[in-house]
């Protein structure tokens, strides 16, 4: 396999490897696609979690269960007045 990397990340992959962090240009590049893996995998995690999320929403919005926009944005800015404080 052949990469084609941009210069700056060739300076960067050989800083990581000057650092003595890793021992060879591989080993940066195959932690960086851990990482991106992982990235990937907790990205999915959380897209799935959230089509839940709104199914459920869904549901209860079916059911007639819902709040009127002027309740939720005054629940929204109390709740970021607390975190300002």
């Amino acid at each position: 396999m052949t990469l084609l990397l941009t210069p700056e990340l060739e300076i960067f992959i050989q800083s990581q490897v000057a650092s003595g962090k890793y021992t060879s240009t591989n080993e940066v590049i195959i932690a960086a696609l851990k990482l991106l893996k992982e990235h990937e995998r907790i990205y999915q995690g959380r897209f799935e979690e959230l089509k839940r999320e709104i199914a459920v929403g869904l549901e209860e919005a079916e059911r007639g269960e819902l709040i009127d926009a002027d309740t939720v944005f005054n629940h929204l800015r109390e709740k970021l007045a607390k975190h300002r404080v």
